[in-house]
């Protein structure tokens, strides 16, 4: 988990520093952060379109330049062709739905996490998929 608060270092998010690592084997297969899509200007550059626009934390998911840490993550394992079925995700936070859909059909078996996030829908779908999710506490 230390390794995952790390990689939030490097979001470029207004918000919330989001940081996710995909693990297997006591291996690290693929990490992620929130930000824009490689290439385009960072919310630090242009500013948030959700600050600006008064969208509340954990709506309207769409209205946003930037992807989760959980999205990155998966894109960059795919990207490299990095088979990631069976692998357990580390994340600063509770995915939000979205993520968590991504999660299931990407066959990610655990998800261990740091901070709540308020998705009910996203526990519920958790729980149904039988993915254990469990909160790490800082000793």
């Amino acid at each position: 988990m230390d390794i995952t608060c790390l990689v939030a270092k490097r979001a470029t998010c207004l918000r919330r520093q989001v940081g996710a690592v995909l693990v297997m084997d006591k291996r690290i297969l693929a990490t992620g952060y929130n930000g824009a899509p490689s290439g385009l200007a960072h919310c630090l550059e242009v500013g948030c379109l959700r600050e600006r626009n008064q969208i509340p934390s954990g709506e309207r998911h769409e209205l946003c330049r930037g992807l989760h840490a959980e999205q990155n993550a998966i894109i960059q394992a795919a990207f490299h062709g990095i088979r990631i079925q069976g692998a357990t995700l580390y994340c600063t936070n509770l995915p939000c739905v979205i993520c968590t859909k991504m999660i299931i059909n990407a066959g990610i078996r655990a998800i261990i996490y740091a901070n709540g996030y308020g998705d009910e829908l996203s526990r519920q779908m958790l729980m149904e998929a039988r993915i254990p999710v469990r909160q790490w506490l800082k000793d």
